[in-house]
């Protein structure tokens, strides 16, 4: 199957992509998904190796930071078990989980962010999911030809952290 590409959203005051390099192996769950789309997109659709562009989400503006990957297959979100997690989720079991999650490995930095603002005016990403009004999905697939266009943007460095 052809490699497929991503945009996840993430707040940086929470979890950013500062935080993602500076763990071991570079990967972190993507925990805390709990929207159906977007948990769909990460159980079914989401393999390893696929591309992920990194955004920061609430700050201003809104950016591409950098570049990773899927880097496990899908599995039960463990958050959703822990009574104790704000993603508890008291209807899912063990035999039946309901969230799933998949790792995701910082690969590269970006020369520069790429803001919304520039995503919106660039030709080629009018139709990205992230350029459309009320497009919120914490998830979003991205084409192939839209990865490109903002990996030249944002001046995609060649090496690997």
């Amino acid at each position: 199957m052809a490699r497929r590409y991503w945009l996840m959203k993430s707040e940086p005051d929470a979890f950013g992509w500062e935080d993602l390099k500076k763990l071991p192996k570079r990967t972190s769950p993507w925990d805390g998904v709990r929207n159906y789309r977007a948990r769909n997109f990460m159980r079914d659709d989401m393999k390893v190796g696929d591309g992920v562009l990194f955004y920061h989400s609430r700050v201003d503006p809104p950016a591409v930071v950098g570049v990773a990957r899927v880097a496990s297959a899908p599995y039960p979100d463990p958050t959703q078990f822990d009574r104790k997690s704000k993603y508890h989720d008291p209807k899912a079991t063990k035999e039946e989980p309901r969230w799933f999650l998949v790792d995701v490995q910082a690969e590269r930095e970006l020369g520069r962010p790429v803001p919304l603002p520039e995503l919106k005016e660039t030709p080629g990403l009018e139709d990205m999911m992230v350029t459309q009004r009320g497009a919120r999905l914490s998830i979003q697939p991205v084409t192939p030809e839209e990865w490109r266009i903002v990996l030249r943007l944002g001046k995609a460095k060649r090496t690997k952290l």
